[in-house]
């Protein structure tokens, strides 16, 4: 169930409760694309830095260690010792990343396996049964994601196939929901809207799939080459004609910019690898700006990465040591820094949800869009 428990202008300060708890939104979902978080963090770290939504990827996990496996061993939660939340993304976005490794055709993609080339094949129906499998709170439907600067006729043809490819996924997840040996016959389904940067094809798609009633929606195939700026622009024509009742997730995205124009625009899930990617290469964010610990200038800096922050790396250590720990090549480095870029995320998304709850969403917009634009401190 979708509760709405505040509004400011097209923001939304909501709720989404699942079979493994409730979620509060605007969230940001941590990327542990083979179910754990690269950099060495586990899953107790992230329930002690607030993280609210795990995500994992279909196709990584089908390939290794085969989502037949994680079913024999009980599910995904079960898998990883995870009882909150996980969303698993259906593999369409790997149709976009292993062009070279596909072939797409109506009744699905036939891929190259990219860790040893066997082949796999994968449509809406293996998708939404390996999802089942992995027992995940909420499966993605499987689509194209189309490059952002196709042809407008390579686009339309292919979010026809994307409507045609969500409908046989929504039967299938009802078919496999049923099953008296489905681990999780509560699954939820997200449905993805996809048109590149075409502002008219992405609200008929819209309208399209909103009459489906599934139990969220997705804008997918942004972030994929578009500026900052025509993102923005297509999730303001388009989130307008996704249900307004459901939760709204805006895939693969973002910095932290991205993410408070997002939540202004109306969106309530966010996804990204940046914090944990960022955080392996001495890259970190603080509400002045990102730094980049592999500068000399921090070689005898006894502050921690930002002051006053309570993550487990703020909290005992300096900048100076997890310098030394990301020069010497430690794996501890990165873990630290993963953590407090985690932490930074889950922290901010918190003050989001409590300026909606308040009222002062846009100054606190203002306020942290100011701090974070002095400059990123190299």
């Amino acid at each position: 169930m979708y509760q709405i428990i505040a509004r400011e202008g097209r923001a939304k300060r909501a709720q989404l409760t699942t079979v493994h708890g409730t979620v509060q939104t605007p969230v940001f979902m941590n990327v542990g694309t083979v179910a754990a978080i690269k950099g060495a963090v586990s899953t107790q770290d992230l329930e002690e830095i607030g993280t609210q939504v795990q995500l994992s990827n279909t196709y990584h996990l089908h390939v290794r260690p085969g989502d037949e496996v994680v079913r024999q061993l009980g599910g995904l939660h079960k898998f990883m010792s995870w009882d909150r939340p996980i969303l698993t993304d259906s593999g369409g976005f790997q149709v976009f990343s292993l062009a070279g490794l596909r072939r797409i055709r109506e009744e699905g993609v036939y891929f190259h396996s990219h860790v040893d080339g066997r082949k796999i094949f994968m449509g809406p129906e293996e998708s939404m049964q390996i999802q089942s499998n992995l027992a995940s709170t909420i499966a993605m439907a499987f689509d194209e994601c189309p490059p952002s600067r196709a042809e407008r006729s390579y686009v339309i043809s292919s979010v026809e196939r994307t409507t045609r490819w969500l409908e046989r996924c929504r039967a299938e997840m009802k078919r496999l929901n049923s099953l008296e040996d489905t681990i999780n016959p509560h699954q939820l389904l997200f449905g993805i809207n996809q048109g590149a940067v075409y502002a008219d094809i992405r609200i008929e798609h819209a309208k399209r799939i909103r009459e489906l009633d599934l139990d969220g929606y997705a804008v997918g195939g942004l972030a994929v080459g578009e500026t900052h700026e025509e993102m923005y622009y297509i999730l303001e024509e388009t989130v307008p004609y996704l249900p307004q009742d459901k939760p709204t997730y805006l895939m693969g995205v973002g910095t932290p910019a991205n993410i408070l124009e997002g939540v202004e625009r109306g969106v309530d899930f966010f996804d990204c690898v940046y914090p944990s990617r960022n955080g392996r290469h001495g890259h970190l964010y603080t509400d002045r700006g990102r730094i980049n610990l592999f500068n000399a200038k921090y070689e005898l800096d006894e502050r921690p990465i930002q002051e006053g922050c309570q993550c487990p790396a703020c909290r005992r250590y300096s900048r100076a040591y997890i310098r030394h720990l990301l020069k010497a090549g430690e794996m501890l480095g990165m873990r630290l820094c993963v953590l407090h870029n985690l932490y930074f995320y889950n922290t901010m998304m918190a003050e989001i949800r409590s300026a909606l709850e308040q009222g002062n969403f846009a100054a606190y917009k203002k306020r942290k869009l100011e701090g974070m634009s002095r400059g990123t401190l190299e």
